[in-house]
């Protein structure tokens, strides 16, 4: 089972930067070989090839509706409505259901986000809150790690 990590969001926006932040310390730290990490500034099209061959994708975003420090994890469900004008991002969901359209397969998806305390322009700078927000994403993300890698060994049908 192979399993797709995307953080995304703009680096010269403060806690916008979570989520490639979250992905790069989980690279640094290792992960399992057969789990993958991207970091991106936005989701765009070319992300669906990558999709169409894992069985779970985390998706890794800042949030403005969240306390720093607070961090949910929901799970996706593919879309064909667009959720955005596909002019310059995507929305998860419809990656999902493009990957759905085209390939006949989606993964299991999840998206964690983190309340961020300030998305004013700060290279890669991470407020305080930030910080908080930062450490607990890196948790759970991890926590979905392991639970896949203890569902492998079992041998269990995921």
């Amino acid at each position: 089972m192979k399993i797709l990590i995307i953080g995304y969001g703009s680096p010269i926006r403060g806690d916008d930067a979570l989520g490639p932040l979250v992905a790069d310390r989980l690279e640094q730290d290792g992960v399992p070989a057969d789990v993958a990490v991207i970091a991106r500034h936005i989701l765009t099209a070319e992300l669906v090839a990558d999709l169409a061959v894992v069985d779970q994708a985390i998706f890794l975003d800042a949030a403005v509706d969240l306390e720093p420090g607070a961090v949910r994890c929901q799970p996706l469900i593919p879309t064909t409505s667009p959720a955005s004008s596909m002019a310059h991002f995507l929305d998860p969901r419809e990656l999902l259901g493009w990957c759905a359209a085209l390939y006949g397969h989606a993964p299991d998806s999840v998206l964690i986000t983190g309340g961020g305390a300030s998305f004013d322009y700060a290279d890669y700078r991470l407020s305080p809150g930030g910080e908080m927000t930062l450490t607990a994403m890196l948790a759970q993300a991890r926590r979905l790690i392991h639970a896949h890698v203890a569902l492998s060994r079992s041998g269990a049908i995921l």
